[in-house]
């Protein structure tokens, strides 16, 4: 089976991934690397460059200083065809049996292909809207155009598949898409994975069970709920639990007084060796991953963490509730949980640690049966085979 992988993005050049993009961009690299381990021959469509034209430049401008609007070049009908030409283009040159975009519904919006299309994404555009802060606030325009560019797009899948049961459902919701063409299928971990039950064993009985490790990994303080991780620890602090928070991916406001027992790390690139040395280490010694977040869809942060047998506490927003089954994996509170809750679960794993132990080995069990890019591209070239 040989697949048309559209991208906007170079998915074999990471130097070039936009930071903000990122989580996006490795995921797509580490399914394409998975589906060619699976004998799935890809020819690699993307990048495609998103040209500005006079109008756009001229519309942002007006909307951005007189408006105080945001506004997108990207949602431009004659940048969402331009994005179709390059693809019809360079898809000239293969002879690919299907398309699978791993990305978001732009790069075939305007895709006109005999080939069946498959869209592989963690939500509609749709319902970021006034979710995301990127996408609050937006001016009309912007608005029209990602909603019938969406519904175009979707109506030219044969099929789309989705990383939770939230973004399935508002496609359906939204677009009126035919249920039957919807899928759901998690993606896998943004890093290397190949620990055995065995060792993921021995890293739990490694950790410390007198002190609490809790780890906030995220690239966004606030949407990520960085304030409410850093609560929980003072809480648990001071209800008797000895616990330590560390920060990785990105800084507390500089207004923020932190106590002794938060460590900001920043930034890892897990990209070069010694980045993924320090970041596993962390990982491993932690007890939880905590990321109270605000806004979000299906982050392969609370994989990943899962990969190591940490369990995660995390909130009920977007995709989550997919990902995160509670007592199994983690925990997932509502948005207006007091911290008392967070502590109270916690600090009742540690008094019967045992459970603990046993809550952990089962997130890495979770991870290795059904949140791992193995299954998952198993399964979708399962379906895409029955497509052609």
């Amino acid at each position: 089976m040989k697949i048309a992988y559209l991208t906007t993005y170079d998915v074999l050049n990471q130097a070039k991934w936009p930071k903000y993009q990122s989580g996006l961009c490795a995921a797509g690299y580490f399914l394409a690397r998975t589906l060619e381990a699976q004998n799935v021959q890809l020819d690699l469509v993307g990048p495609l460059e998103a040209k500005n034209t006079l109008s756009t430049r001229v519309k942002r401008r007006i909307y951005t200083s007189v408006l105080k609007k945001q506004y997108y070049h990207w949602t431009d009908p004659a940048v969402l065809r331009n994005y179709a030409n390059q693809a019809i283009q360079k898809m000239s040159q293969f002879n690919s049996d299907a398309i699978l975009c791993p990305e978001n519904s732009l790069p075939i919006s305007y895709l006109e292909s005999d080939l069946p299309i498959i869209l592989w994404s963690d939500a509609t555009l749709y319902s970021l809207i006034n979710f995301y802060p990127y996408l609050s606030n937006l001016c009309r325009e912007n608005f029209h155009n990602i909603t019938a560019m969406e519904k175009a797009a979707l109506d030219r899948c044969e099929m789309m598949i989705y990383t939770s049961d939230w973004a399935a459902q508002t496609a359906i919701d939204a677009y009126g898409v035919e249920p039957s063409k919807v899928r759901v299928i998690p993606w896998g971990a943004n890093i290397e994975c190949d620990r055995s039950l065995d060792d993921v064993n021995h890293i739990v009985e490694a950790r410390d069970n007198k002190t609490c490790k809790l780890l906030f990994f995220a690239v966004e303080w606030l949407r990520k709920g960085g304030d409410v991780a850093l609560a929980v620890a003072k809480a648990l602090n001071e209800a008797g639990l000895p616990t330590e928070l560390t920060v990785v991916g990105c800084h507390p406001p500089e207004s923020e007084t932190l106590p002794n027992y938060v460590k900001v790390i920043g930034y890892i690139n897990k990209s070069t060796a010694d980045g993924r040395t320090a970041l596993d280490r962390i990982l491993a010694d932690s007890h939880f991953l905590i990321l109270p977040t605000r806004a979000d869809c299906a982050p392969h942060v609370l994989i990943e963490a899962n990969s190591f047998g940490v369990p995660c506490l995390t909130t009920n927003v977007g995709g989550i509730k997919t990902l995160v089954n509670d007592d199994v994996n983690g925990k997932v509170f509502d948005l207006d949980t007091d911290i008392s809750e967070y502590c109270t679960y916690v600090t009742h794993l540690f008094e019967h640690y045992e459970r603990y132990k046993a809550l952990a080995n089962s997130s890495f069990y979770e991870y290795e049966i059904r949140l791992n890019w193995t299954v998952a591209a198993k399964e979708a070239k399962k379906l895409i085979m029955d497509l052609i």
